[in-house]
């Protein structure tokens, strides 16, 4: 396998640096850092580019806080200079892990995405008959630094590069030598190439009828149980021994006809169905935008932003006659009606 020849030279670029500060700073101009990194740019551009050179960027200084979207996990954002950092890192390290993936593999890629990947979903359920479906416990909390940095050596040459790589891994932890943080670009780079072993284990070695994953969520299809379950005891034994993951339990194995919950949506031969949680979702948006504009809080055009955030959760499936049903059981207010 010929590795990539990418130089700490590459990131530290100026322009490489300029054009990372850019990205970095999209939705968050408005933020105390990002606007005091901006005034000076130059100078912290230079700051830094000097810092990657030398080897002594600082790294770990992040902001943490909770989310629920559905359950809850903990945030680990890195300080502003430290994501233009990642920026610079990932533009041209990204496209050397992007390309040793597989197709199939649709987090965190460019042209990929939840719905590509429901879509994909969809495409293997109408040719198979029989899926499993797992997900890793903890999977970022999980993820072996040492394992991680061979699987970075085997893409990347360069010394300064991989000691680069090995800095910012082995600045969070969870766990002794474990542990990525969700919230940092690179990390979500790094764990969707963390499992690309698996997925050429059930492509080429398994040969599965069909696959798709989306981070460390993995399903293959295959057309009869007994194949299904044969490929299951190969990915367990590998994630456990190769990767120290360990898989959820139950895992879940069915029939391509009775549906898979797979990103958000139910996914059935001839149709793609909302999920339970992205139906309590669309009410909950739809009720606070109503509730706000009853009560005077938002204007008329803020009402139909409201809505418009609410249908957007179902534009990409059949939903037309569960919205009617929904809005017959829960009829506009009277203020909102005469909008």
């Amino acid at each position: 396998m010929k590795r990539s020849a990418i130089r700490l030279e590459d990131i530290a670029a100026w322009d490489t640096l300029v054009a990372a500060c850019q990205r970095a700073a999209r939705g968050k101009r408005n933020r105390d850092d990002v606007r005091r990194f901006q005034r000076t740019l130059f100078g912290e551009i230079e700051s830094l580019r000097c810092q990657i050179l030398d080897e002594t960027v600082p790294l770990g200084k992040m902001t943490t806080f909770s989310i629920r979207d559905p359950k809850p996990r903990i945030i680990h954002a890195p300080c502003f200079r430290e994501r233009v950092l990642h920026h610079a890192l990932i533009a041209h390290a990204g496209p050397v892990l992007d390309r040793a993936l597989v197709d199939d593999t649709f987090a965190c890629r460019e042209g990929k995405g939840t719905i590509a990947a429901v879509r994909r979903a969809q495409h293997h359920a109408r040719r198979h008959a029989w899926f499993a479906q797992v997900d890793m416990r903890q999977y970022f909390a999980s993820i072996d630094h040492e394992v991680l940095l061979r699987c970075l050596a085997r893409r990347f040459k360069d010394r300064g590069v991989l000691r680069l790589m090995e800095r910012i891994i082995r600045s969070f932890q969870v766990e002794p030598g474990k542990g990525l943080p969700i919230g940092a670009l690179t990390s979500q780079v790094f764990a969707n190439t963390y499992l690309s072993g698996v997925d050429r284990l059930v492509l080429e070695d398994c040969r599965v009828g069909g696959v798709v994953r989306y981070m460390d969520d993995l399903v293959w299809w295959e057309d009869d149980k007994t194949a299904v379950r044969a490929v299951l005891d190969r990915v367990r034994e590998y994630a456990e021994g190769e990767l120290g993951l360990t898989i959820k339990d139950p895992v879940r194995i069915g029939r391509s006809r009775d549906g898979l919950a797979f990103c958000g949506f139910r996914i059935l031969p001839g149709a793609i169905l909302l999920s339970r949680r992205r139906k309590r979702r669309y009410a909950r948006i739809r009720k606070q935008a109503e509730a706000d504009f009853a009560a005077g809080r938002i204007g008329a055009e803020a009402l139909q932003a409201g809505y418009g955030s609410a249908l957007a959760l179902t534009v990409q499936c059949d939903a037309t006659a569960w919205r009617r049903e929904h809005l017959r059981r829960h009829p506009l207010d009277a203020a909102v009606a005469a909008v």
